[in-house]
């Protein structure tokens, strides 16, 4: 079979591309997502009205009481070697990718993309390496040296020489409409915007090929480019794919509007294939793309709208009216009667009796269950979305006891520990790829700050010999959630009640048991200036020191707590009614 060429390729590339598109515009997916998108964000009317209403925007209180719950606190990510040869390096490769974690943005960027998890039902984290260099002219020392010549000396100084992950739109990655989860994908592309002046002179690009790219766009994320004139060739944006075909090992880099590749069909550059990294919310079988937390409650969401704009409205038309006879008040009766303030008298001009004149005008009241539709409204928001009154900071009218409320935490807990489970593997797989990258593409000697068991910081230099080595990666469960501290001080304060029945047996460090409860309970970074050693044990004439030998000669001690009446038994009969644990 011949060869294709490269149009033929780009050609083939593109028609995966444009069926992605017409799949997700016949599911109404994009549709979805942007709906859903506005009903975090509080735009739940779709047309505009001069009438008043009102909007109750449960959809971004779910999110926000689900999202801090699962990502708030950096992760801990725990390294261990596939073989016992690299387990050293497994130290400092756990050392380095926490540090990597906590300053390289990473946790901003894997927060944005739980959000989008919650919100859209997946999210997308892409990891890549990053080195950046420039050339630097330092002055000469003498500008009369003839081998200066007077001028500066250039140097290369590094600025960034490290891995990456960031967030990327779930509008902005295209996958294949045949794949049912990222396991079974063909091909996956990201679609980058980019200014077109940026893309022209981006020297990694094909120069004829960067020369012809044209304006797809005149916003960020508009699709149209006919929406506004453009007076200016240069202004606008591109539009860039990023194309890693799966099967062949293969990625390109090519434009909209172009007939060439800006990056012709090369090797993937990574060694663990394609950058993204995929967190689903709710899978749904023989579907690729996942259910959001919002989709399910959005109609409960519009209907809570209405209830309480209806109420309002009604609120508004129950104004007290009254009735009066029009000539037993003159003007100045009719300005006092109408007065809104207090102890106003209102003279009457008319002999008839004042039931006669003034009547309150019958009002319609509505039958007090409709006041309570909005709670139920509630009440079904929460048993859709899993999120109880307790999650989201409320009080229970009803008086329970602890077991009960134990129980309630628990369910409510269920779905919360589910997610969980789904990021901290989410976690694992980026740090993976993270060392992944730093073994392939690292070059020369870097610094990583660590927290020593005392609390003081610690600097770590390490190259790629370091962290070379084939590990698992794991995330300490529970890592990510918020910390309570009335309950972490209670659990080690319950630790120690534990392990007082072993203490006096003399198989627990009580030195390390107060340093544990001191650093874990209460935060205290250096415990041990808080802890005393205990004394040594003065020896006793004609008794060994404690776990020495006899004197010379002399008889075998028996153990302090052993009977008197035991002395005399033969040693067989006595060790075996020793207790085992002495």
């Amino acid at each position: 079979m011949a060869r294709k060429s490269l149009s033929e390729i780009l050609g083939h590339y593109r028609k995966r591309l444009d069926s992605s598109k017409r799949w997700r515009k016949e599911e109404g997916y994009d549709q979805t997502w942007r709906r859903l998108n506005d009903l975090y964000r509080g735009r739940h009317y779709e047309t505009y009205s001069e009438d008043d209403r009102l909007l109750i925007n449960m959809a971004f209180a779910t999110i926000n009481v689900l999202a801090p719950a699962t990502s708030v606190n950096y992760p801990k990510i725990t390294v261990n070697a596939t073989k016992p040869e690299d387990a050293p390096q497994a130290i400092i490769a756990e050392a380095v990718v926490n540090y990597w974690w906590r300053t390289r943005r990473i946790q901003k960027e894997f927060r944005k993309s739980i959000k989008d998890m919650l919100i859209f039902g997946h999210g997308w984290i892409k990891v890549g390496y990053r080195f950046v260099e420039e050339e630097v002219i330092e002055e000469a020392d003498d500008p009369s040296d003839p081998i200066e010549g007077g001028e500066g000396v250039a140097n290369t100084v590094i600025l960034e020489d490290a891995p990456f992950a960031e967030r990327v739109s779930p509008f902005d990655v295209f996958v294949d409409p045949d794949a049912t989860a990222p396991s079974d994908m063909r091909w996956i592309a990201q679609r980058i915007r980019r200014p077109l002046a940026e893309v022209r002179a981006d020297k990694r690009y094909n120069k004829s090929a960067r020369e012809n790219v044209s304006v797809m766009a005149v916003g960020r994320y508009s699709d149209d480019p006919s929406v506004k004139k453009i007076h200016d060739k240069d202004a606008g944006y591109a539009e860039i794919w990023e194309f890693y075909d799966l099967t062949k090992r293969t990625m390109c880099v090519f434009a909209d509007g172009s007939d060439q590749f800006l990056v012709k069909p090369m090797r993937m550059p990574y060694s663990f294939g394609q950058p993204f990294v995929f967190i689903p919310n709710y899978e749904i079988p023989e579907h690729f793309y996942p259910l959001g937390e919002l989709e399910s409650i959005e109609p409960l969401q519009k209907e809570l709208n209405q209830t309480r704009t209806q109420m309002m409205n009604h609120r508004k038309r129950f104004a007290r009216k009254w009735l009066y006879k029009e000539s037993a008040f003159d003007q100045l009766g009719r300005t006092a009667l109408e007065s809104d303030d207090d102890n106003v008298m209102v003279p009457v001009i008319s002999d008839e009796s004042l039931a006669n004149v003034v009547v309150p005008m019958p009002a319609v009241i509505n039958p007090p269950d409709f006041y309570n539709q909005s709670s139920l409204i509630i009440s079904d928001i929460d048993r859709v979305s899993g999120v109880s009154e307790f999650q989201r900071g409320s009080v229970s009218e009803i008086r329970r006891t602890a077991t009960e409320m134990a129980l309630i935490q628990d369910a409510s807990n269920a779905r919360t520990a589910d997610k969980l489970a789904t990021i901290e593997l989410s976690i694992g797989e980026v740090g993976r790829r993270l060392l992944a990258l730093a073994q392939q593409y690292m070059t020369g000697e870097q610094v990583a700050r660590i927290t020593a068991k005392n609390g003081q910081p610690v600097w770590v230099q390490y190259d790629r010999d370091y962290i070379a080595g084939d590990f698992d990666f794991e995330v300490v469960g529970g890592s990510t959630q918020p910390i309570n501290e009335s309950f972490r001080r209670q659990t080690a304060l319950q630790i120690v009640d534990a392990m007082a029945p072993f203490a006096g047996a003399g198989v627990v460090d009580m030195q390390k048991l107060a340093a544990y409860v001191l650093q874990t309970g209460f935060g205290v970074k250096n415990p041990e200036q808080f802890i005393v050693s205990p004394p040594a044990a003065p020896e006793m004439d004609g008794m060994p020191p404690q776990g020495g030998m006899p004197p010379e000669g002399g008889p075998m001690p028996l153990p302090p707590d052993m009977p008197l009446d035991m002395a005399g038994l033969p040693p067989e009969m006595g060790e075996s009614m020793v207790p085992p644990t002495l």
